[in-house]
C-alpha cells in the first residue's frame, strides 16, 4: 500500500550576485519555475525588506540558492559568499534553504535572451534563478546544505 502523495510545495530560488540577485518561483507539482524579480544588491546584500515582501507574496515552503561551483566542481570564494547568503535567508525568514549547483545557468539564460545586449538594463538573473530552481525541482536530492 503506498503512502499519501506528497503535497505540492512552492519554492523561491535566489541566483546570488554582488550587484543583482535573481529570484524565481516554482512548485513541485508542475516542476516548472518562472522569474519573479531581480533584486538590487550592494556587495551581495539585498534590501531585506524586499526579500520579506517576496516571501509574504509567494509563501514558499523552501528557499533554494544557486551554488556557484567552478567548472571542475571545486568551490570558490564566491561559493562561501553564496552559502553565507543562504544561511542569512534561513535565519531571517525561518524557512529552510538548500543549495543547488548553478554552473552555466547565467550563460544559458544569456543564450536564451538572444544577441548580446546590455544585461544591466535587461537582466537575465531572474531567468537564471528559474533554471537553477528547475534543476532542483527535477532532482530534489541534488540540494546541499548551506
Amino acid at each position: 500500500m503506498s503512502g499519501t502523495p506528497e503535497r505540492p510545495r512552492g519554492a523561491l530560488c535566489f541566483d546570488f550576485g554582488t550587484r543583482q540577485i535573481g529570484v524565481a518561483y516554482g512548485q513541485t507539482l508542475s516542476r516548472t519555475a518562472r522569474p519573479v524579480a531581480v533584486l538590487r544588491a550592494r556587495d551581495g546584500q539585498p534590501r531585506w525588506e524586499e526579500v520579506t515582501l517576496l516571501i509574504a507574496e509567494w509563501c514558499p515552503a523552501l528557499l533554494v540558492v544557486g551554488l556557484p561551483l567552478n567548472m571542475d566542481g571545486s568551490e570558490s570564494d564566491f561559493c562561501r559568499r553564496a552559502r553565507k547568503f543562504a544561511r542569512r535567508l534561513e535565519a531571517r525568514t525561518g524557512r529552510p534553504a538548500t543549495m543547488v549547483d548553478e554552473r552555466l545557468s547565467t550563460v544559458t539564460a544569456k543564450c536564451e535572451a538572444g544577441p548580446p545586449r546590455d544585461y544591466r538594463r535587461h537582466p537575465v538573473d531572474g531567468r537564471a534563478a528559474a533554471l537553477i530552481l528547475e534543476t532542483w525541482l527535477s532532482e530534489p536530492e541534488s540540494g546541499v546544505d548551506p
